[in-house]
């Protein structure tokens, strides 16, 4: 059957000639980068932050907490939905989750009668952290002293719970975006019997990395970014921080020890002091790119623990992934769905963009510029 207009078969093949004649630039045209740490790849289409935005933009953040809220279960004081009354703490609080969703006496499901429907045990603890009484404050508005008092109740939590869990998540929800629904500053500790499926790609990878090229695979990476250097945001004596080559969320970063570094417990004095000033950094420059409360979800990832802790994991890195959903404003936020979720993960600034533009952010928050004005004009 003859059709009016070129041949689809045609126009194909002239279009591959022309994409093998171009010159590639990875801020113009898509490709798809490599996640060696969790074995995945990610889809780059850098030209589509040219197209306008029509999709949902987010409510503005409330502008002003509360410092005290005596019905807020997570303030010095307050009653908890178990009944449990908060002590008047002054620095961090660790307390049971009230609604957790490991529990440590958990009976086993018993064995499956068929290989399609497996269950498995799962047991564990769930716990919350407080960063400080003031629920009007944010890690980056905290003092390094502050933060480092929060890095060393991570240390102890992990060491804690690592004698008998195999793994010990500690992660933080900032902001309604990322399904926080208390702006009280505190993040959550999760430890569990097994190993969860993340950590099981980051296992497999890092030990199959050591064993083909003796070395841990974050440590050569490090190495590689502080000689490439276009993904680097923020350097010191014992961290940096980066834009991941293979990021996946807009102004995704991970943070890094230059030291060969499994656990938390393991950091010096002088690195949890370090880490401490590098994060206040870092979240000040999430704060300042949108001028806003900047939301993010974050974690650690070590070694395993629990009965495991004897075991070698020298391929093992310590680091912390940030993942942050805005991408144009302070109300444009990255939707992971559609071909994310059926096909792989799809971003449109590339990472060295992405790191470009957090490089070039002061280290001051805009916050206390904003003050430093208001002072000045009264005076």
């Amino acid at each position: 059957m003859s059709r009016g207009g070129s041949d689809p078969e045609q126009r194909q093949r002239a279009s591959e000639v022309d994409a093998t004649s171009a010159t590639f630039r990875a801020s113009e045209h898509q490709h798809i980068r490599y996640n060696p740490l969790q074995d995945e790849w990610v889809l780059v289409s850098a030209h589509r932050m040219k197209r306008p935005w029509q999709g949902q933009v987010e409510p503005p953040l409330m502008k002003t907490v509360p410092r005290h809220d005596p019905l807020n279960p997570l303030c010095p004081g307050a009653t908890r939905a178990s009944g449990e009354v908060n002590p008047h703490y002054d620095g961090t609080f660790l307390f049971d989750n009230d609604f957790p969703a490991l529990q440590p006496d958990a009976p086993d499901p018993g064995p499956s009668d068929h290989p399609l429907f497996r269950a498995e045990a799962a047991r564990g603890v769930c716990k919350v952290m407080c960063f400080h009484p003031w629920s009007d404050v944010t890690l980056p508005l905290m003092s390094v002293p502050e933060i480092r008092a929060v890095i060393d109740s991570w240390a102890s939590v992990t060491e804690e719970l690592g004698a008998q869990y195999a793994w010990v998540q500690i992660f933080e929800n900032k902001g309604a975006m990322m399904g926080c629904s208390n702006p009280h500053p505190h993040c959550q500790v999760w430890a569990s019997s097994f190993l969860p499926d993340i950590a099981r790609r980051e296992e497999r990878s890092q030990q199959s990395y050591h064993k083909q090229h003796g070395e841990p695979l974050l440590m050569e990476y490090s190495r590689q970014e502080l000689l490439r250097k276009d993904r680097l945001v923020l350097t010191s004596e014992h961290w940096l921080v980066l834009v991941p080559f293979w990021a996946v969320w807009p102004f995704q970063t991970l943070l890094l020890p230059r030291r060969h570094v499994r656990q938390l417990p393991e950091l010096t004095p002088a690195e949890r002091d370090d880490l401490a000033s590098i994060m206040k950094k870092l979240l000040t420059k999430y704060d300042n790119l949108f001028e806003t409360s900047f939301p993010y979800s974050m974690g650690w990832h070590g070694a395993p623990t629990g009965s495991e802790a004897g075991a070698n994991w020298d391929h093992w890195q310590l680091h912390a992934h940030y993942y942050p959903p805005l991408l144009r404003s302070a109300t444009v936020r990255k939707f992971m769905v559609g071909y994310e979720m059926l096909a792989q993960a799809q971003r449109d600034l590339t990472p060295e963009q992405a790191a470009e533009k957090l490089r070039a952010l002061p280290e001051v928050h805009y916050c206390l510029v904003q003050k430093d004005r208001e002072t000045a004009d009264i005076a």
